[in-house]
């Protein structure tokens, strides 16, 4: 039977679905391993500029709005659910496009692994503490790099897109 030239090839869709699973599953599952290996708040030196410290963040990047009474949850939790629904569809959509599609892949498991986060403990959980000379950078987890690295191949794509 000959495929209509409307049909779509699911193939890479699918494939960048399986990626933002497989980062999703890993985000969760170090969560998992900091909640019951770490105390909050109470770093564990893993070398001269890298801790393990259990923390919760109820706010968004960089604790903002941690202190604004508890709207926030419910807010980013929508904001979350919203992002990751337009990328699957952007994905869905361009799915040939390899770096655009990664990096939305990057960013809908990072959105989704925080927005589980939000609905099951209140606020999303870090644990890596990255450190210099006294100096330490907010903590972290699996979910806020793959967000971080979405956003610069996202940067990346368009700057190349623009250049063409």
């Amino acid at each position: 039977m000959a495929r209509s030239s409307k049909s779509i090839n699911t193939q890479p869709f699918l494939g960048w679905m399986g990626l933002a699973s497989f980062l999703l599953i890993l985000d969760q599952l170090t969560k998992i391993i900091a909640k019951n290996n770490l105390f909050e708040n109470v770093s564990q030196p893993v070398t001269s500029f890298l801790n393990w410290t259990l923390v919760y963040n109820s706010g968004a990047a960089f604790s903002f709005l941690a202190q604004a009474g508890g709207w926030q949850r419910w807010f980013f939790t929508g904001l979350g659910i919203i992002a990751a629904l337009v990328m699957i569809w952007l994905i869905r959509k361009n799915a040939s496009q390899r770096v655009f599609s990664l990096a939305l892949s990057l960013l809908l498991s990072g959105a989704i692994g925080n927005v589980i986060d939000r609905i099951a403990y209140g606020a999303v959980v870090d644990f890596i503490d990255v450190h210099y000379m006294g100096w330490h950078w907010p903590a972290f987890n699996i979910a806020d790099s793959a967000i971080t690295i979405g956003v610069i191949l996202l940067i990346f794509d368009e700057i190349k897109r623009v250049n063409k």
